[in-house]
C-alpha cells in the first residue's frame, strides 16, 4: 500500500506519472513502478528504493504512451524488492494492476488460481488481482473488475490497465482512498489529492464499493451492484502543502483520523470466518511449543513500551502465563532470566529502534524465541525475529505516534487471544465476546472522533498550564502513561501519570488549586475507588476532566468535565480511551503554537542507543 497515480489523455504519460509519484513521496515508500502501453504491449518498469532509482532506469528511453499507471509501495505482504514492487501483471502480460490495501482472502484465491494454471512471481497479495482479471475477462474490463470485487475480501484501491482496452483505465475502491482528477480531454487518478493539483482542482472522491471507468473524454462511475452513480464535483481549495495532509492542518491530526482504517487493517485476515478464534499464521510455533512457554517478556521503548504494558495485562489475563515488561534500553543490562522456554515480544513501529534491536539479539543469544510487532516490512527487527506480526498501520509521518500505538494494542489483543485459545485458558464464550467487540472498535473510534468538543473547552481554559497530571487504575493507568507522554512531547507541558491508588504516597503534594488532572475511569471493577481518588484531587482544588464509558453518570457528580466513550469490553477500553488523549495533546500543542509534527529534540525513529 501507499501511492497511486494514473493518467489517460493526449500527453506523454511517463513524466506525468513520475511527477505524481514525486508529489506522494511524503507518504513514505520502499519501491516504485509504472506500467504503460507501448509498442502494442504493456511495459512495466519497477525498482526497489527511492523514486530516483526508477528515474535512472527510465533515463534515455523515449516513450510515446499516453495512458499508464504508477505506484509507490509500502510493503505489507512480501519484503521490499523489484519483484514485489507494483504494478503486477497476469500470466500473458495483458493486464497490469496497482493496489493499496490488503486482500484478506488472497491465499485461497492464489491456491485456486494456481490450480487453474496461473503462475505467480511475487510474494504479494496484490498479484491475485491481475490473475483474477485474466481468468474472468470476456471483453469488458468494467464488468470484469466488478466480478473481481465480488470475489475479494479486504481493503483496496486498485487501478487496472488493459492491453485489449487501451483507451480506458478502470479503478475500484473499498476502505482505501482513491480520487479521480477531471481534466479537459484528459483525466487522472491518484490515491491522494497532491498528485493532482498541478493538473486540476476538480475531482470525484470515490466512495466504498464504487468502480470508475476513466477515458480521455469522461468518467463513468457505478456502484457495487453495477448501477450508475451521479457524482458531485469536489473542487479542491487547499494549497499543495495542506493537500499532503488530506486537508488536515498537521500530519498528526490526519493520522489520528486514520486510526479507524488502520485498526481494521490490523485485524484484517486474522479472525476466522465464524468469529470463534484468532488466526495468526505468522506465529509458526506448534501448539505444544506454545503450551510449554514458561514466561513471556515484552521489550520496547516510548509509546511502544506503553503498548507493551497493556500487552502484559492482557496476555496474563487471557493466557495465564507470567509476563515481564522492560524498557528496551534497560533489558539487557539487568541480566534477564531469559531462556529457551521464554517467548520474547519486541515492539517497534519502525523496526529499527536500536535498543529494541539489541534486546532482540540478547534474547536470541540466550535461546529464546522472538516475536516482533512492527509496522515496517523487512526492517532490521523484522529480519532478525523468529516470527513477525505486522501492524499494517501504513506510513506514520508525525514524530508523535498515534495510529502506531493503537495498532500495536490491537496486536497485543490478537496475541493474547491466540495464546489463550491454544493454552485453553479462556472460555470460548468469553473469547467470542471479546472478538466480537474487537471488530467494533474501528467504528467506535469514529464515534469518538466526532464527539470530542468538550476537549476544546478544556484547552481554552488550560492551554497556559505548565503542569498536568493523569491518573488511572489498572488498564487506565497504562493509558494514562501514554496520554501524559503525548502531552509533554508535543505541547511541552510537564505531564506525569500516576496510579491513582498512589496519590497519598507523595503525589498529592503536587496537586494545587487549578492544576488540570485527567482522570481515566473506564474499568468498572475499579470505578468506586477511582471516584474516591477524583474526590481527593478535587479536595485540593484541582480541575478534573474525566473519561468514562457511556451511561456512567455518577462521574459527572465529581468531575468538572466528562467525556464519555462508547461502551466496550473493559479489556478493550485502552484503544478507545487513548483517542481523546491524543486529541487533547494535539489541541494543546496547537493552542501553544508548538511544532506539532516535529517537536523539538525528538526524531521519528531512534536508531542509536
Amino acid at each position: 500500500m501507499c501511492g497511486i497515480v494514473g493518467y489517460i489523455g493526449p500527453r506523454p504519460v511517463t513524466p506525468i506519472l513520475l511527477d505524481g509519484l514525486k508529489k506522494l513521496e511524503y507518504r513514505g515508500y520502499d519501491s516504485s513502478g509504472i506500467a504503460l502501453i507501448e509498442n502494442n504491449r504493456i511495459e512495466v518498469y519497477k525498482r526497489q528504493g527511492k523514486l530516483e532509482v526508477l528515474r535512472e532506469e527510465l533515463n534515455g528511453r523515449e516513450f510515446y504512451a499516453t495512458a499508464g499507471i504508477g505506484h509507490t509501495r509500502w510493503a505489507t505482504h512480501g519484503k521490499p524488492s523489484d519483484i514485489n514492487a507494483h504494478p503486477h501483471t497476469d500470466c500473458q502480460g495483458r493486464f497490469a494492476v496497482i493496489h493499496n490495501g490488503i486482500i484478506e482472502n488472497y491465499l485461497p484465491l492464489k491456491e485456486w488460481l494456481i490450480s487453474m494454471g496461473h503462475g505467480f512471481r511475487s510474494e504479494t497479495d496484490t498479484e491475485v488481482l491481475p490473475h483474477l482479471i485474466e481468468e474472468f475477462y470476456e471483453g469488458d474490463l468494467v464488468q470484469t473488475v466488478l466480478r473481481v470485487t465480488r470475489k475479494i475480501e479486504g481493503s483496496y484501491a486498485m487501478v487496472v490497465l488493459a492491453l485489449d482496452e487501451p483507451g480506458r483505465l478502470v479503478a475500484a475502491r473499498q476502505d482505501s482512498p482513491l480520487v479521480v482528477g477531471l481534466g479537459d480531454g484528459e483525466n487522472f487518478l491518484a490515491s491522494d489529492i497532491p498528485a493532482l493539483l498541478c493538473h486540476t482542482r476538480n475531482t470525484y472522491i470515490l466512495e466504498d464499493g464504487e468502480i470508475a471507468e476513466i477515458t480521455p473524454d469522461g468518467v463513468t462511475v457505478i456502484d457495487q451492484y453495477g448501477r450508475p452513480v451521479a457524482k458531485n464535483v469536489f473542487h479542491v481549495k487547499w494549497e499543495a502543502a495542506q493537500a499532503e495532509k488530506g486537508g488536515f492542518d498537521h500530519f498528526m491530526l490526519k493520522e489520528i483520523y486514520e486510526q479507524p482504517r488502520a485498526l481494521k487493517d490490523t485485524l484484517s485476515g486474522r479472525i476466522d470466518p465464524d468469529g470463534a478464534r484468532v488466526v495468526l499464521s505468522e506465529i509458526k510455533m506448534t501448539p505444544e511449543q506454545i503450551r510449554n512457554i514458561k514466561k513471556i517478556f515484552i521489550s520496547a521503548c516510548g509509546t511502544a513500551y506503553h503498548a507493551g504494558l497493556v500487552g502484559k495485562y492482557i496476555i496474563e489475563k487471557m493466557a495465564r502465563v507470567p509476563v515481564e515488561i522492560d524498557i528496551a534500553s534497560e533489558f539487557r543490562y539487568r541480566d534477564p532470566l531469559v531462556d529457551k522456554d521464554s517467548l520474547v515480544i519486541v515492539v517497534s513501529q519502525s523496526g529499527e529502534t536500536a535498543d529494541t534491536l539489541a534486546a532482540l539479539r540478547e534474547s536470541k543469544r540466550r535461546g529464546a524465541r522472538v516475536l516482533a510487532v512492527t509496522n515496517v516490512v523487512d526492517s532490521s527487527i523484522a529480519r532478525e525475529a523468529d516470527y513477525i506480526l505486522y501492524t499494517w498501520a501504513g506510513p506514520e509521518i508525525a514524530v508523535a505516534s498515534t495510529k502506531a500505538y493503537t495498532t500495536q494494542l490491537m496486536c497485543m489483543y490478537l496475541i493474547g487471544l491466540y495464546l489463550a485459545d491454544i493454552r485453553g485458558t479462556l472460555p470460548e464464550a468469553d473469547r467470542r465476546e471479546i472478538i466480537k467487540e474487537l471488530r467494533k472498535l474501528s467504528d467506535k473510534v469514529k464515534v469518538i472522533l466526532n464527539n470530542c468538543s468538550i476537549i476544546d473547552q478544556f484547552v481554552r481554559d488550560y492551554a497556559g498550564s505548565e503542569n498536568a497530571f493523569f491518573i488511572g487504575r489498572g488498564l487506565d493507568h497504562t493509558v494514562a502513561m501514554e496520554g501524559a507522554l503525548k502531552l509533554k512531547e508535543i505541547s511541552y507541558i510537564h505531564a506525569e501519570a500516576y496510579a491513582a491508588g498512589e496519590l497519598k504516597h507523595g503525589t498529592l503534594a503536587l496537586i494545587i488549586k487549578g492544576v488540570p488532572v485527567i482522570a481515566l475511569a473506564t474499568q468498572q471493577d475499579l470505578f468506586e475507588k477511582m471516584v474516591s481518588n477524583i474526590k481527593e484531587v478535587k479536595a485540593r482544588e484541582a480541575t478534573v476532566i474525566a473519561l468514562a464509558m457511556d451511561g456512567v453518570r455518577e462521574i459527572e457528580k465529581v468531575a468538572d468535565h466528562v467525556l464519555h466513550i462508547p461502551r466496550t469490553h473493559p479489556l478493550l477500553a485502552p484503544v478507545l480511551t487513548v483517542v481523546p488523549l491524543q486529541l487533547l495533546a494535539y489541541r494543546m500543542a496547537v493552542a501553544r503554537s508548538c511544532d506539532v509534527d516535529q517537536p523539538r529534540n525528538l526524531a521519528k525513529s531512534v536508531t542509536v542507543e
